[in-house]
């Protein structure tokens, strides 16, 4: 069947789905157990989760499951708990930010529709086919986009069949989603994990505190107005977001929704939908490609004033129950039989027809002694259907004349078929689960290499004027060198005579300019690169359709040994663990067997917090001429770098990494250096202080990799 727009909405509770399914939404999302983004929202139990799903498909609405979160190795056998009830209770899809996670979807529920989430951090045409060729079903688009990036994206993946979903409304991050370290480092909760605190909205201002001292909140998005359009562009399904919010929240926004897929214009529940929820308004600006100040606003006294007075009134939009599915009833009443009722549902989705048929046991049609019940009674009965999702569309009555037929039995009958027929559509929405295909992804990944000799460390450079001289270079052989792209050719030449190892890093923020940077990938690997440097599925694929070897950041968050497997499968001959790992978690992983080059750490730099499209409020493009590295300022008065990343930017951590004296360090893992402000000197002396295990004399953090992130 020919599918219109998805109108996709958020339920972070009993109340809120009833609130989304009543007000139009086709499919809801919701979380269940610990392994979803939203860990702080009511979420499901098991027996939540199978009502919901029982809720939702009776009137033809559709549940997806958030499993978008990164999984440790010892956590793995609980997600494949997950993913087989799921299966069981009859999830429709499944939402997932972990590769490893994605493989066990694949091997162990195949018919399982498996969704990327925006987490994966995908932004470019080359990455949503690779996310297609690895049995994605539909994949969510980043927040950051353009129209025009939109197009191309559906443009390159016509042919692929993955479908598109984006978020049309709710709260915008700064940061690329899955690409944020912020919560984490100032307070141990990960936005990877489910546990974000949002210190973004708390108060950071650039130097003189110009513009505003709230220079990471972002309004929040509201383009439904441009569902028409949007969809006309190759985008299926319109998601909102807010598990966290109040029913009446979800309710104004589905209807919004609603409104603008089925050619509606309320001006009057725009305006509550505005009020209800805002940061100084709404902003479509990325969408428009309108970037800068006017996307930017925090919570204030007014928005929070401005939502109370309405909240009852959009109560009203789904205090009454109204949606159901059209059923059909046949009737048969013969003297001396048992009653019988067929009730019939068609599949909104496939068209498929359903169909029940019950009888009434014992109780048998008699002739009727006084008043004979008549077929107006018998339908009146049968109509009857309130509080059950269906509706009684048509009645069909084959009646003997002169019949006695109980109001009870006639009751009894209609719950009976109508039980028989959501238990048939229970049984339909299961997903074959085998769990034996699970174990073994968890003991094929783990069958691989065994560790090698003390693999070379590598050293990334934000700027080719970090790099020393040809000297230290000459003196210090064993290390491998990684610089920017738009490098000089000449350094790249002399690196190349000088028979200095060396790679190249492709950018993570990926945006319209992919052409540039397959023309500078191609100019490398003419000068003497050997291997790129990736920090996304992007640039993963970037990097291989130019030919050149992988080795892979800690930003493409490799959290368990099946992850670390799969990038391993797509070509990552070496992986940097992530960052938010502890020691101990990275000894288990790392039991399962290494690449057959090794896997690595990062240990020194200034690590990256957020990647952000847009530039923090207060700054501008010209600010980060010549690498300079403005920064900004939290409520404490601790100063934040802030550097260019290809498209994008990037918010350094106040501190570096130091880890050249410790002893905790796990053995046989490569060494990876992230060097961002630092001088050439400062390179060399930082260099020299790994080499000889030595503390450093400059404040410095030790990261997560002892304490971890819950």
């Amino acid at each position: 069947m020919s599918r219109g727009p998805e109108v996709l909405a958020p339920a972070g509770s009993m109340d809120a789905l009833r609130a989304a399914v009543e007000c139009g939404a086709d499919a809801v999302y919701l979380g269940a157990g610990h392994f979803n983004a939203r860990r702080n929202a009511r979420n499901f139990t098991e027996e939540e989760l199978a009502e919901a799903i029982e809720y939702c498909h009776v009137r033809g609405v559709k549940v997806h499951l958030t499993l978008n979160t990164l999984v440790s190795d010892e956590e793995l056998p609980l997600a494949i708990d997950l993913i087989e009830s799921a299966c069981s209770l009859g999830v429709d899809a499944l939402i997932v930010q972990d590769l490893g996670v994605a493989a066990l979807v694949r091997a162990a529920a195949p018919e399982m529709e498996l969704h990327a989430s925006t987490q994966m951090a995908v932004m470019t045409p080359e990455g949503f086919r690779a996310l297609a060729d690895l049995g994605f079903t539909r994949a969510v688009l980043p927040r950051e986009l353009s129209y025009e990036e939109i197009l191309s994206i559906r443009e390159a993946t016509a042919d692929t069949g993955l479908e598109l979903e984006m978020f049309i409304h709710g709260a915008l991050c700064m940061c690329v989603s899955g690409q944020c370290y912020l919560s984490a480092t100032m307070g141990g909760r990960s936005g990877n994990r489910g546990l974000c605190a949002q210190p973004c909205r708390l108060r950071f201002a650039a130097e003189g505190g110009r513009r505003s001292d709230h220079a990471l909140s972002l309004r929040d998005l509201s383009a439904v107005e441009d569902i028409p359009e949007l969809y006309e562009a190759g985008v299926l399904s319109f998601k909102i977001e807010g598990r966290m919010k109040r029913p009446e929240y979800v309710a104004a926004a589905v209807t919004a929704c609603r409104n603008a897929v089925d050619g509606i214009r309320d001006d009057a529940l725009l305006r509550d939908l505005d009020a209800v929820f805002s940061r100084s308004g709404h902003t479509d600006g990325y969408l428009k490609g309108q970037l800068g100040h006017d996307m930017f606003g925090t919570r204030r006294k007014d928005d929070v004033v401005a939502a109370a007075p309405i909240l009852k009134d959009l109560e009203q939009l789904y205090v009454k129950e109204t949606r159901s599915t059209p059923v059909s009833f046949d009737f048969t009443a013969r003297l001396g039989a048992p009653l019988q009722l067929t009730a019939a549902w068609t599949d909104p989705e496939t068209g498929t027809p359903l169909s029940v048929s019950v009888d009434s046991g014992d109780v048998l049609a008699e002739a009727a002694q006084n008043a004979a019940t008549t077929e107006e009674k018998v339908e009146k009965q049968l109509r009857k259907t309130g509080g059950t999702g269906f509706a009684a569309e048509e009645v069909h009555i084959a009646l003997d004349p002169g019949l006695f037929l109980p109001v009870s039995a006639l009751n009894d009958l209609r719950r009976n078929a109508l039980a028989a027929l959501t238990e048939t559509i229970r049984k339909k929405a299961v997903r074959p689960f085998d769990r034996a295909r699970a174990e073994q992804v968890l003991k094929d990944a783990g069958s691989g290499h065994a560790k090698g000799a003390e693999p070379s460390d590598i050293i990334r450079l934000r700027s080719a004027g970090q790099l020393p001289g040809t000297a230290f270079l000459m003196e210090h052989q064993d290390l491998i060198w990684v610089l920017p792209l738009d490098t000089p050719l000449s350094t790249f030449k002399d690196l190349k005579a000088g028979q200095i190892p060396f790679g190249v890093e492709v950018p993570r923020g990926l945006y319209e300019n992919t052409d540039r940077v397959r023309t500078q990938l191609s100019t490398a690997v003419q000068y003497g690169a050997s291997f790129a440097f990736a920090a996304t599925l992007d640039s993963l694929e970037l990097a291989k359709n130019a030919g050149l070897p992988v080795l892979g950041s800690f930003t493409m968050n490799v959290f368990n040994h099946i992850a670390r497997s799969e990038y391993e499968r797509l070509g990552v001959s070496r992986m940097t663990l992530s960052q938010e790992l502890t020691f101990r978690q990275v000894d288990v992983l790392q039991r399962y067997g290494t690449s057959p080059q090794g896997d690595g750490l990062l240990v020194y730099g200034r690590s990256p917090l957020m990647l952000t499209r847009n530039c923090p409020d207060g700054l501008s493009p010209k600010d980060f001429a010549n690498d300079a590295a403005p920064e900004l300022t939290d409520r404490k008065g601790i100063r934040f770098p802030v550097v260019k990343n290809g498209d994008a930017y990037e918010l350094l951590n106040s501190r570096p990494l130091y880890l050249a004296d410790s002893r905790d360090v796990p053995r046989g893992l490569f060494r990876l250096c992230w060097f961002t402000t630092e001088t050439e000197e400062e390179v060399r002396d930082i260099l020299q202080a790994y080499k000889d295990g030595t503390h450093a004399g400059t404040e410095f953090t030790r990261g997560l990799y002892q304490k971890g992130v819950l």
